[in-house]
């Protein structure tokens, strides 16, 4: 890269960024919210190694840390709204037909016990019960790329149910506790309210055992491709019998000859391949849809096979199906590249408030990042391929 190229990219790139924060700068009430915002993001975007209060105030030159704990706590303004903003900016950027919905969790780490819905609870980012917060996130993906679009905080019943904890961490009255599931499909409900573009809704075991996230999805007729544990209960009609089974039994009856090597999506070294079936369940189904069970084997170790009930029209093909369940590992990037790099788990703000604008900043932040991508991704694809003239090598 020259000189002029390296300048035009940085060019570029303070453009946009200019461009975000112009975009979000109507949340916030006051000149001096809107300046705090952009240096917050500016902080997040930059090379400190812990995006706390202190550390990115250092970054922007600031004497305190003031500022920066006043826009997390003190100063009056809708994080929900910039989550309305934020994700109409990553929509625009990676909106398309054949985009995804992705629901999942991930773990925050805590010593104490004052932050809000912090307990002893299962983390799947640590793989043990830990003294944690767990927020349950929904991301977009498409051949574009992918960013977080929505949050919930889960709040303990320990904690819905404690009126002095709530009080003491501004928990909203309104509040109440929910379960995981619930909180997913109240997300992902609202979402497809707004109109997001999605062929399907992914998940993973957590939602797709849930009877009553499927439901909404089904009376909305909206496909989905969602993991179940081996053991989840089936009940249906066969021949006037009531059938009791399970994933794992009904995929262990079929004949070797049924599997089919597919790609599961294009990954670090290319694509990835694993062997698919699916078998029709026999529910009724919408007209023009039809559910199956779908199965993932290893191509490695054949005892590595994963479920999924996945429903969708009824001319869905088996490599469609296998190609939207690969696309769920999208949130997993998002949750690794906005830990990692942007300070989506150093939140200090121990408050209800604080936790959601923490949150909601970093992912201004990612999707910012993303939008450079789609940008950069929609330019590639639209210049013409070179080739060499006719009987012409290559140069060297």
């Amino acid at each position: 890269m020259t000189v002029s190229d390296w300048a035009g990219c940085v060019s570029d790139w303070s453009h946009a960024l200019a461009g975000l924060k112009e975009f979000i700068a109507p949340v916030f009430k006051r000149s001096e919210q809107i300046g705090s915002a952009g240096v917050f993001i500016d902080g997040l975007l930059s090379g400190v190694e812990r995006k706390t209060g202190w550390m990115l105030a250092e970054e922007a030159g600031l004497a305190r840390p003031y500022r920066i704990q006043s826009l997390l706590g003190r100063s009056s303004w809708s994080a929900d709204t910039l989550c309305e903003r934020v994700r109409s900016y990553a929509i625009e950027a990676l909106g398309d037909p054949d985009g995804v919905l992705v629901v999942d969790e991930t773990g925050f780490l805590k010593k104490g016990t004052h932050s809000v819905g912090v307990a002893r609870q299962y983390s799947g980012t640590a793989g043990r019960i830990e003294n944690c917060q767990i927020g349950v996130f929904a991301s977009y993906a498409s051949r574009w790329g992918h960013a977080l679009i929505d949050r919930r905080l889960y709040l303990p019943k320990a904690w819905a149910n404690d009126p002095d904890r709530r009080a003491k961490a501004h928990v909203p009255e309104d509040v109440a506790f929910a379960t995981k599931p619930a909180m997913a499909s109240e997300m992902i409900a609202n979402l497809l309210d707004e109109g997001t573009p999605c062929a399907f809704v992914l998940a993973d075991a957590v939602y797709g055992s849930d009877s009553r996230f499927r439901r909404m999805l089904e009376t909305r007729e909206q496909p989905y491709v969602l993991a179940v544990r081996s053991t989840h209960s089936l009940r249906f009609l066969e021949e006037w019998h009531l059938v009791q089974t399970d994933p794992a039994t009904m995929i262990a009856e079929l004949p070797p000859e049924d599997w089919q090597a597919l790609s599961a999506g294009e990954g670090a070294k290319g694509h990835r391949l694993y062997d698919w079936v699916r078998v029709p369940i026999n529910h009724t189904a919408g007209t023009g849809f039809s559910r199956w069970l779908l199965a993932r084997r290893s191509l490695r170790d054949p005892q590595a096979i994963a479920y999924y009930f996945a429903y969708a029209r009824s001319d869905a093909t088996l490599p469609e199906l296998a190609a939207a369940a690969g696309l769920r590992w999208t949130i997993e990037e998002c949750f690794l590249r906005a830990k990692d790099d942007l300070g989506l788990d150093h939140c200090e703000a121990r408050s209800w408030h604080g936790w959601h604008r923490h949150m909601r900043l970093v992912m201004a932040a990612a999707a910012f990042l993303s939008h450079l991508s789609a940008d950069q991704r929609r330019t590639a694809f639209s210049k013409p391929n070179k080739t060499s003239p006719r009987g012409q090598p290559e140069a060297a």
